[in-house]
């Protein structure tokens, strides 16, 4: 899961370096996978036990 998170971040970020229009929409979308996946972590560690 790593290197799937690594790959759409450089993706994103290449993509905002090079471009307009719908490679900036492309951008803020694999730029916000990290974001959303240490969301998604947080959130469930602090739950975790907590049913």
């Amino acid at each position: 899961m790593p290197i799937v998170i690594a790959v759409l971040s450089v993706i994103g970020l290449v993509s905002a370096l090079t471009g307009e229009g719908v490679r900036d929409i492309l951008s803020w979308l694999t730029l916000g996978v990290p974001v959303g996946a240490a969301g998604w972590a947080y959130h469930h560690r602090q739950f975790r036990g907590k049913s």
